[in-house]
């Protein structure tokens, strides 16, 4: 019968509503619904995992939300970036406490975005339990940049692959200076364009979009075929992460739904897979 659990905060002013926005943003969560309206705001951050707990002790902090991570460093470095640049270095080191450990086995330090709004994140001690760890890319991409190669054929589809591929950048926290847009005639220039970008050293990621409808020709096949063998080759030899964001769909409809109408936007997820093998490959390259 429960579905799930909703943390609501209303903020004191229009001013501290933006600043949580910004920094629960730029710490790569994911985005629900958000809505404006005449009254009122509001901007959605999911988590994959909600608990409402009650306990009879001291609670480690004074703030009423804990979020737990799997990098508390990483959340942590982000944090004081974002501190620092909003309010400058003196005031961030009063907004953010030191790690510290705690009785229960973890890790925690507490941050203030907005000054009497407080929020703790923490990440346990051996969160696997003697498991072995597994390295996963973060979904934040600030200081990432990025090149998105699109296709101008079926402009209608591509367009809004597009517009969801910037809206999951930009949400995560990369600049607009940082992203690069290649538009190409077509999904067969795709390859050459993404190839050419990521030699040129200019760029941590390639976003890869396109189309290709079936129609009643072979026609289709081939184009496919090469297109992603060519994305695919393109990765491997310049060992640049290449998210592939080409639908490959029967009809136009089912293209339109793959676009952001029915069935989420492609555009957006490919965006998303790239700040998080950018972040992957950082991580594998700082313990080698």
């Amino acid at each position: 019968m429960i579905k799930g659990i909703t943390a609501i905060r209303q903020t004191s002013t229009p001013a501290v509503f933006d600043k949580l926005a910004s920094f629960f943003t730029v710490l790569g969560f994911e985005r629900g619904k958000d809505w404006d309206e005449e009254q009122s705001r509001g901007r959605a951050f999911l988590a994959p995992l909600g608990n409402l707990e009650f306990i009879d002790g001291v609670l480690p902090s004074n703030a009423d939300v804990f979020v737990e991570v799997t990098s508390l460093d990483s959340v942590r470095e982000v944090a004081e970036k974002w501190l620092t640049k909003n309010v400058g270095e003196t005031e961030a080191s009063r907004r953010i406490t030191a790690t510290a450990d705690t009785d229960w086995k973890s890790r925690i330090f507490t941050v203030e975005p907005a000054p009497g709004v407080a929020f703790s994140f923490w990440e346990w001690l051996d969160p696997l339990k003697g498991k072995p760890v597994a390295l996963e890319g973060d979904l934040s991409a600030e200081g990432m940049r990025f090149a998105i190669v699109v296709a101008r054929w079926n402009a209608v589809i591509t367009d809004r692959l597009l517009q969801g591929a910037l809206d999951c950048l930009y949400r995560s926290g990369a600049k607009k200076e940082d992203v690069q847009v290649l538009r190409v005639p077509g999904a067969w220039e795709i390859p050459s364009a993404a190839r050419k970008v990521a030699e040129t050293g200019k760029v941590d990621a390639v976003v890869t979009l396109g189309v290709l409808l079936r129609g009643e020709t072979a026609h289709y096949e081939a184009i496919y075929n090469e297109v992603s063998r060519g994305i695919g080759q393109s990765q491997q030899e310049t060992g640049l992460p290449h998210a592939f964001g080409v639908l490959t769909c029967e009809n136009l409809e089912q293209a339109l739904d793959r676009a952001g109408l029915k069935a989420g936007n492609k555009g957006f997820e490919a965006a998303s897979a790239a700040i998080e093998m950018v972040s992957l490959h950082r991580k594998v390259g700082a313990t080698a």
